[in-house]
């Protein structure tokens, strides 16, 4: 405060750095938010594809370890049963003897036995609920398709 004559006076007010348009802005405008929802929609649109080829190859490892488990049963089936194997499908809720898929995996195991010889031999296809693709094991081996005719290049003819 400065003192002139005797009388106290407020000091000289400094020029505002804000304009004041400015000074009594609160929220974001509709420009701002629209470029928010774009970044957001780039961001999303680049992470969902990844995301679900990611899923993808998570289901076929199940898919795939399943099978390399199965195996294992098959053989030691065989080894107690004669050379025999078993078939029939499995799932987590209801194994087939003793043998039990991961959740959401269908294995199916077929069994090729003459019985009292050993000529036996066996294939499993497995299928997870949540995945277009299947993978299969014959003569140990494993190869995983899809089942949507575009990518696989079947074609259909009716």
């Amino acid at each position: 405060m400065s003192i002139e004559s005797g009388k106290m006076h407020p000091p000289p007010r400094r020029p505002s750095l804000v304009s004041p348009m400015f000074a009594a802005r609160k929220g974001f405008t509709l420009i701002e938010s629209l470029i928010v929802v774009v970044v957001i929609g780039a961001l999303a649109v680049v992470a969902i594809p990844r995301y679900a080829g990611a899923k993808d190859k998570a289901y076929a490892a199940a898919m795939k370890a399943d099978l390399r488990i199965a195996a294992l049963y098959e053989e030691q089936f065989a080894a107690d049963n004669h050379g025999q194997y078993f078939g029939g499908v499995a799932t987590a809720d209801n194994p087939l003897n003793g043998y039990r898929p991961s959740k959401d995996v269908t294995v199916t195991l077929t069994a090729f036995n003459i019985l009292g010889s050993q000529l036996a031999d066996w294939n499993a296809i497995a299928r997870h609920l949540q995945s277009s693709q299947s993978c299969e094991m014959r003569a140990g081996m494993i190869t995983c398709t899809t089942e949507h005719p575009a990518s696989t290049g079947w074609i259909s003819i009716h």
